[in-house]
């Protein structure tokens, strides 16, 4: 895990933004002093949806699904026939349900897709 801090904009009022990377399940403390939290996977690794479908179980068993704001990230390489995209946008989506809270977005650092949203 690491830390990083950044100044950003939103409507116009400056933030300070506060990431600390965590390498494992979420536990109580965690989940009582976060204000957000981006989970990111694979688009070309079920296995890698999988966990973070049951962190996200862990978290909203640890506080309420909409008490949390939310990103979900679905990262790709090169999705290609020797490494076929495994999940597909709409079980994303599912993901996360009807919360106003959780963001999805699928990003490709090699294209630039959606990096700097």
């Amino acid at each position: 895990g690491g830390q990083f801090k950044r100044e950003v904009t939103v409507d116009g009022q400056s933030h300070l933004l506060l990431i600390r990377e965590e390498a494992g399940a979420p536990d109580a403390q965690f989940a009582n002093w976060v204000d957000a939290v981006i989970l990111v996977f694979s688009l070309e690794s079920e296995s890698s949806f999988e966990e973070v479908t049951q962190l996200h179980e862990l978290l909203s068993g640890l506080r309420g699904a909409g008490d949390v704001a939310l990103a979900l990230v679905g990262t790709q390489d090169k999705i290609s026939s020797s490494s076929p995209r495994a999940v597909e946008d709409a079980r994303a989506r599912a993901l996360c349900g009807d919360s106003r809270r959780c963001l999805y977005y699928e990003t490709c650092a090699t294209y630039g897709l959606n990096v700097d949203r």
